[in-house]
């Protein structure tokens, strides 16, 4: 079993910062990459941010320069420091890690966090 807690989710006033922690342990031999998606009201989950377990990064083009992506392997957790705010970014955020269950196993494994919640409003 994996478990994934996230953290730091809240209201914000739009030009104000946030970070986001998401920690995995359990059945984990090793994580691959490790990200973080949001969903918005009527709308699909889509990537905002991830990290491959060497360090290269990929962004949405809608945050780019605004949000920095980071993980720290001995702790297995994955952050998101999201500044410069916007309305628009006001969504639950959810955290995926794309793991390994042991060296006997070649398969990648998902799992997903339960989210947390961001609001950006004045």
């Amino acid at each position: 079993q994996v478990q994934l807690v996230e953290s730091g989710g809240g209201l914000v006033q739009p030009g104000g910062s946030l970070r986001l922690s998401c920690a995995a342990s359990g059945s984990i031999f090793s994580i691959d990459a490790m990200g973080w998606y949001r969903q918005a009201p009527g709308k699909q989950r889509e990537l905002v941010a991830a990290i491959t377990s060497g360090g290269t990064t990929n962004y949405a083009d809608s945050v780019k320069g605004r949000f920095t992506i980071s993980r720290d392997n001995a702790k297995n957790t994955v952050y998101l420091q999201m500044n410069s705010l916007k309305p628009e970014d006001t969504a639950v955020y959810y955290c995926n890690v794309k793991y390994y269950r042991g060296s006997y196993d070649s398969t990648r494994y998902g799992y997903w966090g339960q989210g947390t919640q961001v609001t950006v409003s004045s």
